[in-house]
């Protein structure tokens, strides 16, 4: 696996051109800031405008027990709470992008 840290206070727009421009499969975004529901649909969003939408999107961080269903239905494929091994995260990614 190869990780590019594009670092803090990104924008959609800068996530999802970062993306395109490496070939990325997947997005991992951690979220401290209670934005989730805000920044995450909009990467989805620009995702599908860029014809990109088969890029797995997946985020941790402070996210309430009631937001993870609403942002699954958004198109998020795995949300990882506080306390989450790094190991699960792993294996998510391994799992999910082997069958894509």
């Amino acid at each position: 696996m190869e990780v590019i840290y594009t670092g803090l206070h990104q924008t959609p727009e800068q996530v999802v051109e970062a993306t395109i421009q490496e070939d990325a499969d997947a997005i991992g975004i951690s979220i401290l800031s209670g934005a989730h529901m805000t920044l995450l649909p909009r990467i989805i969003e620009l995702l599908k405008e860029n014809e990109a939408e088969d890029v797995l999107v997946f985020c941790g961080g402070t996210i309430p027990k009631e937001d993870i269903t609403k942002l699954k239905e958004a198109g998020v494929g795995e949300v990882f709470t506080p306390g989450t091994p790094t190991k699960k995260a792993v294996e998510y990614l391994q799992e999910t992008l082997v069958k894509s």
